[in-house]
């Protein structure tokens, strides 16, 4: 991250700061992206905390609001046959968002974004933030924008994919090409049928089978593809996070707090 990208991570603040930033009226955003999760074999395993790091970071820029630290493990059951891949429990994972989310909505911020870069994390949650019944939070979804659709359906020239594929390596072309290996770039066995169900590096006869753990043909990625996807993605995340704002009033009701360790 920039050092003006800096100034929006609490992690770099002084607890007065924060205080200060939400006082005047900040929002919160909170990341979730996988630290711990194969994506083939010419990307690295914290691919989804990049990309969450980088596009909460492109959301702060546009509105006033600090973002809390990565949310790096979650439920992630689709790829624990692959070395490293670490899975909460659906049920840990939803609790872990609910106390998280209560949490930041109790410091007084005036709206709480939830950032997820994932797949299998949309349901849970989903889940967190209803119970919290709070209509203080938003849930971003990063891949479902009308922009980013559009984008990703004029651009995509592989017959199948959703994972370390030719879109998510695109991107990572972008963020951090350094640590894209595209000389190991693998795709994925031609796809018979859909089926529901974890991929296998272990089971060839499986329609979810990749030697790589890739989904799809990251063969194809380019940087040009991944800039474009980036920037349908934050105008499709602004747009949403800008209508909730707008539909709230400026400064919610603040209560003294007697914050103790």
């Amino acid at each position: 991250m920039s050092t003006e990208s800096d100034r929006n991570f609490i992690e770099y603040l002084s607890w007065d700061e924060v205080a200060s930033r939400i006082g005047g009226g900040a929002s919160a955003i909170l990341p979730v992206g996988a630290g711990a999760k194969q994506h083939g074999f010419h990307l690295p395993m914290n691919t989804d905390r990049i990309q969450a790091e980088w596009l909460a970071a492109r959301i702060a820029d546009r509105f006033d609001a600090v973002i809390w630290p990565t949310v790096s493990y979650g439920y992630y059951p689709a790829f624990v046959d692959y070395a490293g891949s670490s899975t909460l429990s659906a049920p840990t994972f939803e609790s872990v968002i609910q106390e998280l989310a209560a949490g930041i909505l109790e410091f007084g911020c005036r709206a709480l974004f939830v950032l997820d870069t994932g797949i299998s994390t949309l349901a849970p949650v989903d889940r967190a933030l209803a119970w919290l019944g709070n209509s203080d939070a938003l849930h971003l979804n990063v891949h479902d924008g009308p922009r980013y659709r559009r984008a990703a359906a004029k651009l995509s020239e592989q017959s199948h994919g959703s994972h370390a594929d030719e879109l998510e390596t695109s991107r990572m072309l972008v963020l951090a090409p350094h640590l894209v290996d595209t000389a190991r770039a693998e795709a994925s066995p031609a796809l018979k049928h859909e089926s529901p169900g974890p991929l296998t590096r272990s089971d060839p006869t499986s329609p979810n089978y990749s030697r790589s753990g890739s989904f799809g043909d990251p063969t194809l990625a380019t940087r040009a593809k991944g800039e474009i996807l980036l920037a349908a993605m934050v105008d499709d995340m602004a747009e949403q996070a800008s209508a909730f704002i707008g539909g709230k009033r400026k400064f919610p009701d603040r209560k003294n707090r007697n914050l103790s360790r």
